[in-house]
C-alpha cells in the first residue's frame, strides 16, 4: 500500500518542486529586480547523488509528481543525467521541468531523450523591447528558437506568464495565438508578492476576472473546463477548442488543496512559497543520517504543516511587498529564484 501523508488540512504530500540551481541567466522585473544578489555557496549545493537520495525518501512517502526548476534549471552543468536518473524511477508519474527557455534550443533534444515527461516555458512577452524592459535581456529570439525546437519533442507544451497591469496585459491574446502555433497551452499567472518581488503593489495585479473579462472581449464566450485536479491553474476553452489557463495565486489563492513543497539547490525544504523558514535536510544528509531518519524529518513536519500562506497575504491589511530588501539580502533562501518559484 502507497503511503499517503496528509498535513494538518488533510493535504497530501504529492508534488516537489526541486531546484537544481539558485543562478538564473536573466533578470525578470517580478523576480529578480536589484542590481546585485548573494548566492548560495557553491560548496553547499547538492550533488546529483544527494539529489537522488532525497528524491528517494520523498517517493517513500508519497510524492509522484517532480518538477525542475532553478533559477535557470539549464544552468546547471550535465542536467539531462539527472533527468535521466530521476526518469528510471518508476515512482515519478510526472517528471517536469519550468525553463526561461534561452538554453532550450541546445538542450531540448537531449532532455527529451533522457525521459523528461513535461516542459514549461517562461515567456511574459513576445516583443523585444519589452523583453528587454522584463528581463534586462536582448535573448528573446532564443527563447523563440526555443520553444521551436521542444514544441515537437514534448505534446502539451506549457507557456507560463505573469500578467502585469499596465506592463505587458495587452498582450494576452498575442500570447494565445503564439501558442497555438506550437500546440502549447498559455497559461497567466497573477502577480505575486512573494520573495524578492520588491517592486510589487496591489495596483500592478491583473485580476482572474479581468483577465478572462479582455479575453471574452477578443474571444466571446469562454467555456470552463471541468476537471478533478489539485493543478493551480483554472482552464477555460475557445470556441476552436484552444485551452489556456489562469492561475489567480494573488486574488483567488489556491491553498486549500495545495500538495506542493519546494526543496532548494543547498537542500532546505520549504513547505510553502511564503514561507519564512525551511528544513534543513542537506546537513541530515550529509551527517550521515540514515534514509529512515531522514524521512522521518519530513514526515514530522509535513504532518505538523498548517501553511496557507496566500490566502493569509490575501487578507493582510498591509498588502506591501512581503519582505524589506535589506533581508533578503541577509538570506538568498527567501528569494523565489532560490526556492523555485
Amino acid at each position: 500500500m502507497s503511503v499517503v501523508l496528509l498535513d494538518q488540512f488533510q493535504r497530501p504530500l504529492r508534488n516537489l518542486r526541486l531546484s537544481v540551481t539558485d543562478r538564473c541567466n536573466l533578470r525578470c522585473s517580478y523576480c529578480m529586480p536589484e542590481p546585485e544578489y548573494v548566492w548560495l555557496p557553491r560548496e553547499d549545493i547538492l550533488q546529483f547523488e544527494e539529489i537522488e537520495r532525497l528524491v528517494d525518501g520523498f517517493l517513500a512517502l508519497g510524492v509522484d509528481k517532480v518538477r525542475l526548476t532553478g533559477g535557470e534549471p539549464l544552468l546547471r552543468r550535465d542536467l539531462p543525467a539527472l533527468v535521466e536518473r530521476l526518469a528510471a524511477r518508476p515512482a515519478i508519474r510526472d517528471l517536469a521541468m519550468t525553463t526561461n527557455g534561452i538554453l532550450l534550443a541546445e538542450h531540448a533534444s537531449a532532455l527529451s531523450n533522457a525521459g523528461l515527461h513535461r516542459l514549461t516555458v517562461s515567456l511574459d512577452t513576445l516583443q523585444p523591447d519589452r523583453f528587454l524592459e522584463l528581463t534586462r535581456s536582448r535573448d528573446l529570439h532564443r527563447v523563440f528558437e526555443g520553444i521551436e525546437a521542444a514544441a515537437p519533442l514534448f505534446p502539451g507544451l506549457k507557456i507560463d506568464s505573469v500578467v502585469i497591469r499596465g506592463t505587458n496585459d495587452d498582450e494576452l491574446a498575442d500570447l494565445i495565438e503564439f501558442g497555438k502555433r506550437y500546440g502549447a497551452e498559455v497559461r497567466f499567472i497573477e502577480y505575486m508578492d512573494v520573495g524578492g518581488a520588491t517592486h510589487w503593489s496591489m495596483d500592478r495585479v491583473m485580476s482572474r476576472a479581468d483577465m478572462l473579462a479582455r479575453l471574452t472581449e477578443r474571444y466571446g464566450t469562454l467555456e470552463p473546463v471541468e476537471e478533478v485536479s489539485s493543478a493551480p491553474a483554472d482552464r477555460y476553452r475557445l470556441s476552436d477548442g484552444t485551452v489556456f489557463g489562469i492561475i489567480s495565486s494573488t486574488t483567488e489563492p489556491f491553498c486549500q488543496d495545495c500538495d506542493r513543497s519546494r526543496l532548494t539547490a543547498d537542500g532546505m525544504w520549504y513547505l510553502c512559497l511564503y514561507a519564512s523558514r525551511g528544513i534543513d535536510l542537506r546537513g541530515p544528509l550529509r551527517a550521515g543520517e540514515t534514509p529512515d531518519e531522514i524521512a522521518a524529518i519530513i514526515t514530522r513536519a509535513w504532518e505538523s504543516r498548517r501553511d496557507r500562506g496566500a490566502e493569509a497575504r490575501l487578507a493582510s491589511r498591509d498588502r506591501s511587498p512581503l519582505i524589506p530588501i535589506d533581508t533578503l539580502r541577509r538570506d538568498p533562501h527567501l528569494e523565489m529564484h532560490t526556492r523555485g518559484g
